[in-house]
């Protein structure tokens, strides 16, 4: 379910990940936006956070200015001495009690603030438990609508209560419910600790409303995030224009390559302007063109070899034919010479033979290079291929002492292939196999299974040493250079035969391992065009050195299993098993069975088997 889940979120996301991957220009621009709107964010935090700080503490030194003058005032006003009449006598202490005369102070105080200010009066010991002894005004009083309990925070009011000086701190002015109840408002609170007319401790606060400040930053924030939306805006374009400006001859250099791998070597840069992007479509133009004339001058060389090749081929076969002509004569009147000339001429009619297949296997390369090789397929039993070459390479196996099995023959192994180039092939691959089978058993198995029909042909004799299995098809090539060709090979066998397999669209692999013998698989379609997966016959045997270990480890541990089974029926209940046998026995390598190309490989023999299987052989 969760692989499912996976599957289902990715799956829409898989075209904006391709076009992640792909477009450069979309990645430059989107680090572009990302790093701006960073930087934009970083600095408007900076900014917000420098103006709110410079209008908070402005307003707090005139708010404490303007409490200062309040307090001052109001303390004036409680110490002024009593007077019986005059202008002033709403001021006086005569006739009035303190309750009287805290709602006129908090009228008078208020009055002068316009709006900028709010003044709350709470009796000493307002919002905690009454002091013993405590006297003075009591209850709460407040300018324009302003709840003084819930406006003033109760930890203001315990430092004011339990101290003496001027405290201040940031609350909400709160209003008392009513058809016209404001909201409430972020306000900074002084307060201090002052006397009535009486003597009596009261506590006077002023209540500062920050909405001007709250609007100003707020007129700030809108400023910067309009600003820096543009600036992220622009960066992003200009990324875009910048990017685009690099990213666009890249992009044409990237699809003209693609056309000049694809054969059309005529393709340029256009150049315009001279700078870094001008002189890479210059140097890359250059580079073309160098490319171009190589290719042409390579082409040329390579056609000019192939008609040396077949021209000298062609050239050679006319005096060739006389050549044979006086020296079948020779060779016919071989019994009239001294035994030296009549050997000469044996040798040099062999030698003409070889001479012959050369220059047909040099003109058949020719064709190959060319690419003038036809194939001309039909539906063939490889069952008779397979008869016709062991019936032409019987008479050197007996002379070697070998014996040619063929294991597979029971059933029919039809394919679509060329009859005359799978011979060639399986010619080729059987007479090396006689040769260089040191007079031990050559075994050549069919098989078909699926859509591919293989040949294998098995020998046991000096193998393939490491490194030598990927080189047996190169043209020419000798596993060692002092062996003579007893059979007249010319050294393009295996290339031709590799040549003929490509053609058909299958495979010719080889395996060998030192002193152990080689085998060559050749694997092909059922039918023509057919693309191949795997093949019928494994490409390592079944009697090599790393498989017989592995069937004796697994023999040995059956057998050790038996015996577990024995001694637990006998009562044996011991928790310690048996140390396992496969544990000294050699690793296997990976059967390429089903893995595409040569399939060459070379398994190295370990020294102290060879000495054994050596000795083996000896006796």
């Amino acid at each position: 379910m969760l692989r499912l889940f996976v599957r289902l979120v990715r799956r829409p996301l898989l075209p904006a990940v391709r076009l992640w991957r792909r477009n450069i220009q979309l990645r430059v621009v989107a680090a572009t936006l990302l790093i701006s709107l960073s930087v934009v964010l970083a600095l408007g935090f900076v900014v917000i956070a420098q103006v709110s700080k410079g209008l908070l503490d402005a307003k707090e030194e005139a708010a404490q200015s303007q409490a200062a003058g309040g307090f001052a005032v109001a303390q004036e006003k409680a110490n002024t001495p009593a007077t019986v009449d005059g202008p002033d006598a709403t001021d006086n202490k005569v006739g009035r009690d303190a309750s009287t005369w805290m709602n006129s102070l908090v009228k008078q105080l208020a009055s002068g603030g316009q709006t900028a200010f709010e003044v709350v009066a709470l009796g000493a010991g307002t919002g905690e438990q009454p002091q013993p002894g405590a006297q003075g005004v009591r209850g709460a009083r407040a300018s324009g609508n302003v709840d003084p309990t819930a406006s003033v925070p109760i930890g203001l009011r315990r430092a004011v209560n339990h101290a003496t000086g001027t405290f201040k701190t940031f609350s909400e002015i709160r209003y008392t419910s009513g058809a016209d109840q404001k909201e409430p408002e972020p306000a900074l609170v002084v307060g201090k600790r002052l006397t009535d007319i009486n003597g009596d401790p009261y506590d006077l606060y002023y209540l500062f409303p920050l909405t001007q400040e709250e609007e100003s930053l707020n007129l700030v924030k809108s400023t910067i995030a309009t600003a820096g939306l543009f600036v992220v805006v622009l960066l992003s374009g200009i990324a875009w224009l910048v990017v685009r400006q690099v990213v666009s001859p890249v992009r044409m250099a990237a699809g003209i390559a693609e056309r000049l791998s694809a054969g059309r070597l005529q393709e340029r840069m256009k150049v315009t302007g001279e700078d870094d992007i001008a002189r890479l479509g210059e140097a890359f133009n250059k580079m073309a063109q160098n490319l171009q004339n190589k290719i042409q001058q390579l082409e040329e060389l390579s056609r000019m070899q192939r008609r040396f090749v077949s021209d000298v081929s062609h050239e050679l076969r006319t005096p060739l034919t006389t050549v044979r002509m006086a020296a079948d004569v020779i060779h016919d009147a071989r019994v009239d010479f001294d035994p030296v000339t009549a050997r000469s001429a044996e040798l040099l009619a062999g030698q003409l033979d070889r001479f012959e297949s050369l220059l047909a296997d040099l003109l058949e390369i020719s064709r190959f290079d060319a690419g003038a090789a036809a194939l001309e397929a039909e539906p063939i039993d490889l069952r008779e291929v397979v008869r016709r070459v062991i019936d032409g390479a019987e008479p050197l196996a007996e002379h070697k002492g070998t014996r040619i099995r063929v294991l597979g023959d029971s059933q029919p192994v039809i394919a679509e292939a060329d009859s005359r180039r799978v011979e060639r092939v399986l010619r080729n691959l059987v007479v090396n196999a006689v040769e260089h089978g040191e007079g031990r058993d050559v075994v050549v198995r069919l098989a078909s299974a699926g859509g591919a029909v293989a040949v294998a042909v098995r020998d046991y004799g000096v193998g393939l040493k490491p490194g030598e299995a990927t080189r047996v098809f190169n043209r020419f090539w000798r596993a060692d250079p002092a062996r003579a060709r007893t059979t007249g090979g010319t050294g393009l066998g295996l290339s031709i035969a590799v040549e003929d397999a490509r053609l058909h669209g299958g495979w010719l692999q080889a395996w060998g391992e030192p002193g152990g013998g080689s085998q060559f698989r050749l694997t092909l379609p059922r039918t023509a065009d057919e693309p191949l997966r795997g093949s019928p016959i494994p490409l390592e045997p079944e009697d090599s050195r790393a498989n017989r270990a592995r069937a004796a480890a697994e023999a040995a541990a059956a057998s050790g299993s038996a015996a577990e089974r024995q001694t637990a029926d006998a009562g044996d209940r011991s928790p310690i098993p048996p140390r396992s046998p496969v544990a000294g026995a050699m690793s296997v390598p990976a059967d390429p069975t089903a893995l595409p190309g040569n399939g060459a490989r070379v398994v190295a023999r370990p020294a102290e088997q060879a000495q054994q299987e050596d000795r083996a052989d000896g006796r």
